[in-house]
Order: C-alpha cells, then sequence, then structure tokens
C-alpha cells in the first residue's frame, strides 16, 4: 500500500468510525433478570441508556465493528511518516477536535490530485474565493458523492497564503459544538479566514445551534463550507438555525455525462450498472463500487440511506419531530423500514416490468434470437406456467412479511419515509399524462442512483433461476430467459434515466410520458412558450427498425398531440445505436444525447 492508498484508507476509517456507536455494552442482572445498558464516557464523565433486549445484538455488532476498525485505524497511523511540528504560534492552542492545519492540509488533499472535478465544483469555488456573503456554504449529500473531494481540490486550488489561513475539521461522534466554538475563536484570533468542518450533522446539537456557525464567524469575515451526509439535518437547519444564512450545495444526482466524463467510464450500460455514487472502478476516483452486489447495494441503502434519515430526526427538535414514525423508532425498526421502502420501490419496478414482459408474451423468443445454435422458433416457456412463474416473483417481490414485524407499516409510515427520500433527492417524480383523458394524470418514480435499482432487480431476477421449473430447462435456455429479462429492465431504466435528466435540463419545459389507449410516446418535450413539442421513443437497441418508430407517424396520435400540446416540431428515436435517419425521424444515440443536456 503506498503512502496515497494509506492516507486514503485512513480516512475512509476515520468517516466509518465516526458513524459507529462508541463505548460498550455492559448487562446487569436484577431479581434475576438480565438488563443491557451502552456505556458511554466522554469528557471524563460517563453515562448509562438502556438498551432494548430486541436491539441488543444490532448494538453488539456495530460496537464491535467500531473496536475492530479502531484496531486497524491504529496500526495504519504507526505507518505514516512523522509530521512536523506545526509552527509556535498555532501549536500554543490544543484543539479539542480533530484539525489539521499548514503541511497536514497538503497531505489530506494530494490523494486528489489527478481527479477531474464535477460540475458543481464551480459553486463551491465561487464561494470560496469570491466576494464575501456573511453566509455559510453547505456541501451535503449521500456517501461516496464526492463532497470530501470537491472540499480536497478546493484546497489544492489555494495559494500558500491562503492554506496558512485555513483549517479543515473532521467531526467526531464525542465532539460538541461548544469544542467547536472554542476552536473556531481560536482560529479567529490567529487570522484564520476558510474553515472546513466535515460530518458536521454527527454534532448531537447541530439542527438546534447551526445559527453558530454564520451568526457569529460568517458574519465577522469567515469562510465556513459544512459538509456531511445526513442530508435531512442540513434540510432542517436551512429552513430554521440556518434560514437565509445558507448556500446549498446537493450532490448526491450524478447525471450520465458527469459519470462519463468525471469518472471516465463511458456507455449507458455501465451507467445503469453503476451509476449513482463516484466509486465505480473506472479512471477516476474510488476503485469500489457501491453497487457491485446485491449485498454491497444493501449495506449503502442501510448506511447512506436509513441511519441517515433516523439520525436527523433523532436530533432534530429533540426527537420531537417523528410524527407518525416515532413508533417504529421506539421499537427499533425504523431503519428496517426505511430499507424495505427502498427495496419496495426497486421491486415494484421490476414486478412492473416483468408483468408487461409476461403478458405480452416476450419471452416466447424465436431460438434465432435466444439460442444461436438453433433454427426453428421454439416457445422457451412452453413447458412452464407462466401463472406459477408471476406467483414466485410476487411472492418474491412481498418484502413485508408481517409475520416477523412487530408493528406494521401502513400506508402513512410509507407515505412519510418517501416524502424524507424525495428530500433526499433519491427518488423524483416524472409526470405520466393520457390521451383522450387529459385529466388523468399519474407519476413516474425514478430513483436516481440506477445502480442501485439495477442491482436489486438483478439479484430478484436471478433468483428465477433457483426455481424447480425453470430448472427443467437446460442452462443456456434459463441464462438466455434471464439475460432478456434483465435486457428489458435495462431498456425501462434506460428510458426512466433519460425522461429524469431531459426534465432537470429543461426546467421552463414540460418533460413527461404520454399514454394512448393503445401505445405511448416514451417522452414528450413540451415548451408553453412556443406552443409546440418535440415527440421520443426509446429503445434498449442498436439496430434501426420502421417498427420501432411506428406510434410517432401515426396520424390520429400525432394530431391528438398537437391539439393538446402544440405543433410537432420533431420526432426522435434515443437508442443505443450511431446516429440516423428514416422517414424523417432523427435516431439519437443515447450516451451522445445525454451528454449534451447542459
Amino acid at each position: 500500500m503506498n503512502q496515497l492508498e494509506l492516507i486514503a484508507r485512513i480516512e475512509e476509517l476515520e468517516r466509518e468510525i465516526a458513524a459507529l456507536p462508541p463505548g460498550n455494552l455492559a448487562a446487569k442482572t436484577v431479581k434475576g433478570k438480565e438488563y443491557y445498558y451502552h456505556r458511554v464516557t466522554r469528557n471524563k464523565k460517563r453515562t448509562e441508556t438502556y438498551v432494548d433486549h430486541d436491539q441488543v445484538e444490532g448494538l453488539r455488532a456495530q460496537i464491535d465493528k467500531r473496536k475492530a476498525l479502531e484496531a486497524e485505524l491504529k496500526e495504519l497511523r504507526r505507518l505514516l511518516p512523522a509530521e512536523k511540528p506545526a509552527k509556535k504560534e498555532k501549536a500554543s492552542h490544543t484543539f479539542s477536535t480533530d484539525t489539521r492545519i499548514g503541511a497536514e492540509l497538503k497531505r489530506h488533499s494530494s490523494p486528489v490530485k489527478k481527479y477531474k472535478k464535477r460540475e458543481c465544483y464551480a459553486q463551491l469555488y465561487d464561494y470560496v474565493f469570491g466576494e464575501h456573503q456573511d453566509k455559510v456554504f453547505i456541501l451535503y449529500g449521500l456517501r461516496r458523492t464526492g463532497k470530501t473531494t470537491l472540499i480536497r481540490q478546493i484546497l489544492l486550488d489555494m495559494t500558500p497564503e491562503q492554506l496558512e489561513k485555513t483549517a479543515f475539521i473532521q467531526i467526531k461522534t464525542k465532539d460538541t459544538l461548544s469544542e467547536i466554538n472554542a476552536d473556531l475563536k481560536h482560529m479567529e484570533k490567529l487570522g484564520f479566514k476558510y474553515v472546513f468542518i466535515d460530518e458536521v450533522t454527527l454534532l448531537e446539537d447541530f439542527i438546534e445551534g447551526a445559527a453558530l456557525f454564520s451568526d457569529i464567524y460568517a458574519s465577522s469575515g469567515m469562510k465556513i463550507v459544512l459538509s456531511g451526509t445526513d442530508s435531512l439535518g442540513f434540510i432542517f437547519t436551512k429552513d430554521e438555525q440556518l434560514y437565509d444564512r445558507c448556500i446549498l450545495l446537493h450532490t448526491t444526482f450524478i447525471p450520465y455525462r458527469e459519470f462519463e466524463t468525471v469518472l471516465g467510464i463511458k456507455g449507458i450500460d455501465e451507467y445503469i450498472r453503476y451509476g449513482g455514487t463516484m466509486s465505480m472502478g473506472g479512471v477516476n476516483y474510488n476503485a469500489k463500487s457501491s453497487f457491485a452486489s446485491k449485498k454491497s447495494a444493501a449495506e449503502y441503502i442501510d448506511s447512506a440511506i436509513a441511519r441517515n434519515i433516523q439520525h436527523s430526526l433523532q436530533y432534530y427538535q429533540d426527537g420531537g419531530h417523528f410524527r407518525h414514525l416515532y413508533e417504529l423508532f421506539s421499537k427499533g425498526e425504523l431503519t428496517s423500514a426505511i430499507n424495505r421502502v427502498v427495496e419496495d420501490i426497486n421491486h415494484r419496478f421490476t414486478r412492473d416490468v416483468l408483468t408487461r414482459t409476461f403478458a405480452s408474451g416476450d419471452l416466447a423468443i424465436s431460438a434465432r434470437n435466444l439460442l444461436h445454435d438453433r433454427t426453428e422458433p421454439v416457445d422457451l416457456l412452453q413447458n412452464i406456467d407462466s401463472e406459477s412463474v408471476t406467483d414466485i416473483y410476487r411472492a418474491l417481490l412481498d418484502i413485508l412479511n408481517k409475520e416477523e414485524q412487530t408493528v406494521e407499516i401502513d400506508d402513512t409510515h410509507a407515505y412519510q419515509i418517501m416524502e424524507y427520500l424525495t428530500l433526499l433527492d433519491l427518488i423524483m417524480k416524472v409526470d405520466l399524462l393520457h390521451l383522450p383523458n387529459v385529466n388523468l394524470r399519474e407519476e413516474i418514480t425514478v430513483v436516481s442512483q440506477p445502480g442501485m435499482r439495477y442491482a436489486q432487480a438483478d439479484a430478484l431476477v436471478n433468483s428465477l433461476l433457483q426455481d424447480e421449473k425453470f430448472n427443467e430447462l437446460s442452462i443456456v435456455e434459463r441464462s438466455r430467459i434471464v439475460e432478456r429479462i434483465l435486457s428489458e429492465i435495462k431498456g425501462r431504466m434506460m428510458e426512466d434515466i433519460i425522461l429524469l435528466e431531459t426534465k432537470l435540463a429543461h426546467p421552463g419545459k414540460e418533460v413527461f410520458q404520454l399514454q394512448f389507449a393503445v401505445g405511448e410516446f416514451d417522452m414528450v418535450i413540451h415548451d408553453p412558450s412556443t406552443l409546440s413539442c418535440e415527440i421520443y421513443e426509446v429503445k434498449y437497441s442498436k439496430e434501426v427498425v420502421p417498427n420501432q418508430y411506428r406510434h410517432l407517424i401515426n396520424p390520429e396520435k400525432c394530431a391528438a398531440t398537437e391539439h393538446r400540446f402544440g405543433t410537432i416540431t420533431g420526432r426522435y428515436v434515443i437508442y443505443r445505436g450511431e446516429a440516423a435517419e428514416s422517414d424523417g425521424v432523427k435516431y439519437l444515440n443515447v450516451e451522445e444525447y445525454l451528454k449534451s443536456l447542459a
């Protein structure tokens, strides 16, 4: 492990440790009954908190994991070269928090020297190096979306004189707002101008005391950048303590063009499989994908999303904002409930694709398409009861096992969790309109991290290989069937990606899917200012086939569309092949189209 890898691993360990509970688990026996307590020592004071029996094993596992990571961290720190002593005037104060200054900042930022910058870097740059605004800058988003990398890149762009006036504070769970205040006061006396505070939402009193940063320090000339993964905590703070005193930059959504230009990875298939974080093993950034497997995706959902929401709610208004979720929290089931809702969103998507696939008979595929060693069309499902297969899928999709729950997740719970997932930008909505019934308006739920959705869909589909009836087929036939289903899933995901990114790129226009009694336009872009629209089909194909655009040239559908949304100015098919044209319909390459959206 070279020095850069060593530093990166140390900082990753520090982040993981900060998110895990400190202390230890103690047991007491009273009148023959055993009780458990979470024992933590802070500032030489020991506190004990009662732990419900059903939460003991989970807490014990987290504490054991923290201790193992701390042991690894201790060993890795021994391998670091000795640091040069800080200047005497700055060494006179012992920082209460984990603070880096001077030469330490160069070491901290050096691992990202060759990384390309995300588009949102310009906003952070303008704040740090622009005119003073009396506001703090909040850099927030889910894990592995490039927040700390953005800060490191800013440090690299600083002059030596600016670095001398810069500090980076890494918050740990033991830290308090009063300790940070003491450190900031000392920095102010020494003339520090730039302070970056990472994982600030780990502070238990952050939401209620965040005004300290803007009212005291930013207003007196400091440039303060706050970052963290508990996005919901920042959103609560923006509406209260930091109302009109902060600039928000959300890093969670990573469009395809950044996936290609920043990570250095090309192809819509790769984006479908791994898109959503800056951790796909490409030319730049982290080597390990968060969505490489069902297990890694589940771990990401639990740590980056479920615990994010619970932590923010726990410390907002002293836990008084749980609303309908309090019962789940009090029973230790809230994070499990959030996990189940996220899984349910992705499983419902998979079920919809499967239902359409089975209903249309698409799996009665010719051998020419599926099994290259045959020449006669063969229905690969001719010996399989498709209804029983559908029932198997429905059973797999029933992730809410009520027999194992002590508290049922009702519609109210699910709705509130969905609200928070929307605030985190994990899910977004695209309109689904209908003609001729103009009053019918539905919504398509799009997950902004496609790799998460694909990992769960892929695991669900591959579980079909364990079905007894599917095992009657040869391994080649089984593999081809699953491959075809996954191809349908990728096609539907490609539609959603195009809809979402087009909508975000055209805030002044209406972007939606339009369904007719028979058939649909996969995407319509309506410009109310010019009374015009463009109509699109999206095909997970590399071939130009007239049947693909039959709806786009259908006189009745086009007439109804123009009556409702204005003159049709363009007809397009977005697909995986090269740019082409057929019967006045333009074919656009999907990667080039997505890169053109800015």
